[in-house]
């Protein structure tokens, strides 16, 4: 044995060229693996990209639908009338077609406007004129229908 301080190990089953070529045949593998990889990534960026595609054409359409949106933001109470505050914070157009007090089907009037339509991103009034003058500490369900057949509700008691 005395060749030294340094001397070659070889392996049982034939030494270091064996070796080399063991790892030579794994490279070679690996290279077939490659392929497979990289159709793999193209896919999933692929549907990536188309997810992110869709949820930006989605907001984006739902930025250009009409929406129908009235909110009864305040009631008042005068010696004949009712008086409600309305806003349209949607971005159509709506148009009232009725205004029932506790079920009853009234005429109103509203506001500034000629018609019976309050415009999108706007206030307006509407005064209701009840068949009986509005009593000191009842309760009164408003309700306002528009011609689309969305309602909308409010609950005030007169002072």
């Amino acid at each position: 044995m005395g060749k030294g301080i340094y001397h070659n190990h070889q392996s049982q089953k034939g030494g270091i060229k064996e070796k080399m070529n063991t790892i030579r045949k794994l490279k070679k593998n690996a290279k077939a693996l490659s392929p497979v990889v990289a159709s793999i990534i193209l896919i999933a960026v692929t549907v990536a990209v188309s997810i992110a595609v869709a949820a930006w054409m989605g907001a984006l359409v739902v930025g250009q639908m009409a929406t129908e949106e009235l909110k009864i933001t305040n009631c008042e109470f005068t010696a004949t009338d009712i008086v409600l505050s309305v806003k349209n914070p949607g971005t159509s157009p709506v148009t009232l077609d009725q205004v029932y007090i506790d079920g009853a089907s009234l005429d109103f009037d509203l506001g500034t406007a000629t018609d019976e339509t309050v415009p999108a991103n706007t206030a307006e009034t509407v005064t209701v004129t009840p068949t009986v003058p509005p009593v000191s500490g009842n309760s009164y369900a408003i309700k306002m229908v528009t011609t689309k057949g969305n309602y909308y509700t409010y609950t005030a008691i007169a002072p």
